[in-house]
C-alpha cells in the first residue's frame, strides 16, 4: 500500500526524514518494539566518514589535532569535525565506527558501520581528485562486510540487513568540483550533470535493494554556496564579502527537487514490496542556522573555527593551526564541515522524525 506524500510528516531534517516513497505500509511502533532497527550503515562523503580515510592512501585525512578535540574521547578519529557526526547521535551505539578499522568485533559489525569516505562523490571522477573511495565503490566494501558477517553468524546476516537503515549522504563534492576544478565533466551542462548523478543514485539504491536492504535514507544537498571555502573561492571579494553564493544554492535546490522526483519514480517502478526510500532535506535546517545564527547561539556563520576559517580543511587544519577558543560559537569547524554543536542542533530538533525512520517497518 503506497503512502501518499500529503500524509507524510512534512518536516525538514538534516540527514533523516522529510518524506518517504514506499510500496509497503509504514508503521510507527510505540511501546513494544515490534521490529527495532538492527543496524545503521552509512555511505557517502565526509558528512558520514568516521575514519575510513585513515586506512587509505589519500591526503584527505583528519586523524590529527585539532580535529576531534571535543569528541568524547578527545582523540582525533578521522571525523571532519571537532566531535560527533549526525550518524553518531542516532542512538544505536555511542559512535558509528569506520568499516576499515579491522579491529572491530562482531558486536560492532552487527550494529552498523560507516563506509563513507571524505572527499568522495557519486561521480567516480570526484573521488579520483583525492584518491578516496567513490560511493559506488563503497558498495564493494559492503559486499565484503556481508561475507565477513556470513562467516560469523551465517544466515542471521540476512536478518541484520533486512532490519537495518541505510544512509546515503553525497553529492556536494561533485558539484563543487564541477564548478571549480578544470576539466571536471565539462562535457555536461549543469542539467546534464544533475541527471548523471541521479542515475548514480538509482544505481546505488538498486544494488542495495539487491543485497536485501529495505530502508534507505537519501539526503539532499545542503546550501553549498554557504560553505566558507566556497565563499572564499567564488566570491568577487572572498575576504570581505562573506555572503553565500546564490548560484550554487540554486543548483542545490534544483537538484533536490529532481532527487525527490527520482526517488518517487524509482519506488513506484521497484518490484520490491518492502522497499522504503526516505528523502531527507539537508538544505533548509542548515540555511536556517546560517541565516539566523544568533537564534541558535552562534556568533560566526561564514568562517570556520580552525585557522582563518576561510580555506583550512584536512591537512591545512593541523596541530599548528590556531583555533577558536569555543567551537560552540561557530557553525563550521573548518572551511567545509559543521561543528558538533551544529550537527547536534539539527539532529535534536527533529528527533521525533528520526524515531519514525528507525521504527517504521
Amino acid at each position: 500500500m503506497a503512502l501518499k506524500l500529503s500524509k507524510l510528516i512534512q518536516k525538514p531534517l538534516f540527514f533523516f526524514l522529510l518524506c518517504s516513497f514506499t510500496k509497503a505500509k509504514s508503521q510507527v511502533i510505540n511501546g513494544s518494539q515490534k521490529s527495532p532497527v538492527s543496524a545503521i550503515f552509512a555511505f557517502g562523503d565526509s558528512t558520514v566518514d568516521a575514519g575510513n580515510n585513515n586506512y587509505i592512501a589519500t591526503p584527505m585525512k583528519s586523524n590529527f589535532p585539532p580535529y576531534g578535540r571535543d569528541f568524547f574521547t578527545h582523540i582525533p578519529t578521522g571525523r571532519f569535525t571537532n566531535g560527533k557526526l549526525i550518524t553518531d547521535f542516532v542512538g544505536i551505539k555511542e559512535e558509528l565506527p569506520p568499516y576499515l578499522d579491522w579491529s572491530l568485533g562482531l558486536e560492532e559489525l552487527m550494529t552498523g558501520v560507516s563506509f563513507g569516505s571524505a572527499g568522495s562523490g557519486l561521480d567516480p571522477d570526484t573521488a579520483k581528485i583525492t584518491d578516496v573511495i567513490p560511493v559506488l565503490g563503497q558498495l564493494d566494501y559492503f559486499r565484503n562486510y556481508m561475507d565477513r558477517l556470513d562467516q560469523m553468524i551465517g544466515m542471521k546476516t540476512r536478518v541484520v540487513i533486512k532490519r537495518a537503515v541505510f544512509v546515503l549522504s553525497a553529492g556536494t563534492n561533485d558539484f563543487i568540483a564541477f564548478s571549480t576544478v578544470p576539466l571536471t565533466r565539462k562535457e555536461y551542462s549543469i542539467e546534464g550533470y544533475q541527471g548523471f548523478l541521479l542515475d548514480k543514485v538509482k544505481e546505488f539504491i538498486q544494488v542495495l535493494s539487491n543485497f536485501g536492504a529495505n530502508r534507505i535514507v537519501v539526503a539532499g544537498l545542503p546550501p553549498m554556496g554557504c560553505l566558507p571555502i566556497v565563499i572564499t573561492l567564488k566570491a568577487n571579494d572572498g575576504i570581505h564579502d562573506r555572503g553565500c553564493i546564490s548560484s550554487l544554492n540554486s543548483i542545490a535546490l534544483d537538484y533536490n527537487q529532481k532527487l525527490q522526483a527520482t526517488l518517487q519514480e524509482f519506488s513506484s517502478s521497484s518490484s520490491s514490496t518492502e522497499l522504503q526510500i526516505f528523502y531527507v532535506d539537508s538544505y533548509k535546517p542548515l540555511i536556517d542556522i546560517i541565516t539566523s545564527p544568533a537564534s541558535y547561539g552562534f556568533m560566526m556563520s561564514s568562517e570556520g573555527c580552525c585557522g582563518t576559517g576561510l580555506v583550512e580543511a584536512a591537512v591545512l587544519c593541523n596541530p599548528k593551526s590556531l583555533t577558536c577558543i569555543d567551537a560552540s560559537k561557530y557553525i563550521f569547524w573548518d572551511s567545509i564541515h559543521p561543528t558538533e554543536k551544529a550537527y547536534y542542533i539539527m539532529f535534536n530538533s527533529f528527533k521525533p522524525v528520526i524515531d519514525y525512520v528507525l521504527k517504521s517497518y
